[in-house]
């Protein structure tokens, strides 16, 4: 099966004018994104093996969102599901978007809402003031994005501080990282897909995705991390990657040759294309076992204008510029909040990882998470403010308005029920951190952390304790989890319960009409 180039992925969004509404294909310099996703069951082989999905627009990755800085959001979700085999209901999260008095729209089922039911719609509208950057999307119901429901999202900045480093950045370079299942998971992955194109071991030489560059131009290469479970080792042959961006926090400019990209992270790496005409392996090898590039697995193409089709012959490494998180520094207002010293933030959390020994889920502090009847959001606009008031008792962490609050999160994977199948990505929702503590690190830095929303905890073979703090500056039940989705189905999750009073002040307010009918919703 032939899939749509890039070009062909970006989502077609409409703009809101006074006296009418007019349609055009969007791009870069356009403006107000709105418009409606249909999410539906599709069957689709884009490493040649045929199976049923869930997709948004009937593509994978799902359509590229673009938008401009300060842009206004009204993306209409509309659920056309109909494959029983796997869930009929849907929501969509925005990954990294802080959703600040629109914590109602931030997607996750059970949390901030109800499921969106077959036949049912849902309009998300928010705003992302001061953002700018690589983001995604995707299902927050179970482990259903694992079955196709993922795709990009970009605020691009007009004045952008390291846009003289770059000539071209636009849907054309923008690179989704994948794992792919030939069932419906969870099981090991079967291939490797970038942007949306890959091979299965044994498997037909199926297209893979072509990254076309013109020699002497310099790319900024927008890398989103979209797997359900692996992490990948993303590198191209004979070209260095200059990182400017992580997690839509534009870092000072650091040279590597690999960068270990995490479900969930993002990155904007720029390459300069100064390599002779040809075509250059493009590689994303997971941290599974057994992995391979023989044959093209785990592969895509980066492909020189006026080079021949065909596949590259092109050697891996010599890696000499191995990434390191620690040397991520923030380019704008660097620092972490609060007293610079280990657990003198006003709340201090240490998270206990581990795994039930009775059930085989996950646990924090001792306790699965477990999706209660209501959504958490619900409950606290019903009255709910205390822990004790909320379901699921034990995974509510209330947090005071406008404190620091620090998180440890030691590795448990070595430990007898600890946190086995790392190295874990967390991702917090309504926020960015400072990573006080990266892992393989042993050292604090409180000066210029790396600022991100989506960070590997490590190993315990490292003594790692990875550590963050953030400012409750964004009232709201925001969810805190593990970012590979069968350890998150597995109860691996907490709620960042945040200042719950101003939380039901402006969200009962802000809620639209809808959003309190979506739980009654046959």
């Amino acid at each position: 099966m032939t899939m749509p180039t890039p070009a062909h992925l970006i989502l077609t969004l409409f703009f809101i004018h006074v006296a009418a509404a007019t349609s055009y294909a969007f791009g870069p310099q356009q403006r107000r994104p709105v418009s409606r996703l249909e999410v539906a069951n599709k069957v689709i082989s884009p490493d040649g093996y045929a199976r049923s999905t869930v997709l948004v627009g009937g593509t994978f990755p799902a359509p590229l969102i673009q938008a401009q800085k300060g842009d206004e959001f009204r993306l209409d979700v509309i659920n056309r599901l109909s494959d029983t085999s796997m869930n009929t209901t849907t929501s969509i999260h925005w990954h990294g978007l802080f959703q600040h008095r629109s914590n109602w729209a931030d997607g996750v089922a059970f949390v901030t809402q109800c499921p969106i039911p077959p036949n049912g719609s849902f309009l998300h509208k928010f705003t992302t003031p001061g953002q700018a950057g690589t983001f995604w999307y995707h299902s927050h119901l179970s482990a259903q994005y694992c079955d196709g429901l993922r795709g990009p999202l970009v605020i691009y900045d007009p004045e952008d501080p390291l846009a003289h480093l770059y000539d071209v950045d636009d849907e054309s370079t923008v690179i989704v990282l994948s794992d792919w299942f030939m069932y419906q998971p969870p099981f090991n992955p079967d291939s490797t897909l970038i942007n949306g194109l890959g091979r299965y071991v044994g498997g037909p030489n199926s297209p893979l995705a072509v990254v076309n560059v013109e020699e002497g131009k310099r790319y900024r290469f927008r890398i989103i991390g979209a797997s359900c479970d692996p992490w990948f080792n993303f590198t191209i042959d004979g070209h260095r990657m200059t990182i400017i961006e992580a997690d839509g926090n534009e870092v000072e400019p650091v040279d590597v040759d690999s960068l270990a990209v995490f479900a969930g992270q993002r990155y904007s790496v720029v390459v300069s294309a100064d390599q002779p005409v040809g075509n250059y392996w493009i590689r994303a090898l997971s941290n599974f076992p057994n992995q391979t590039f023989d044959g093209g697995l785990n592969s895509a193409i980066l492909r020189y204008d006026g080079a021949p089709l065909e596949d590259p012959t092109t050697e891996p490494g010599p890696y000499v510029l191995p990434f390191d998180e620690a040397a991520l520094y923030p380019l704008i207002d660097p620092g972490a909040p609060g007293i610079p010293e280990v657990g003198k933030a006003d709340v201090n959390i240490n998270l206990r990882l581990g795994t039930s020994s009775t059930t085989g889920h996950y646990t924090i502090n001792n306790v699965s998470f477990v999706d209660p009847l209501l959504p958490i959001l619900l409950q606290v606009l019903s009255g709910a403010r205390h822990p004790s008031q909320l379901l699921p008792q034990g995974s509510i962490y209330e947090l005071p308005y406008n404190k620091t609050i620090e998180v440890s999160m030691p590795a448990t994977d070595l430990t007898r029920l600890g946190a086995v199948g790392g190295p874990h990505s967390m991702h917090l929702h309504g926020h960015v951190f400072d990573v006080i503590r990266v892992s393989g690190n042993k050292s604090y830095n409180f000066v210029n952390p790396v600022r991100r929303d989506t960070v590997s905890i490590g190993t315990q073979a490292n003594a790692d304790n990875v550590t963050l703090r953030f400012v409750t500056s964004n009232p709201g039940p925001w969810f805190f989890h593990c970012h590979i989705d069968w350890h998150l189905h597995n109860g691996f999750a907490i709620i960042m319960a945040e200042a719950l009073s101003a939380a039901a002040a402006q969200e009962s307010q802000d809620a639209p009409e809808y959003w309190w009918k979506l739980c009654s919703a046959d």
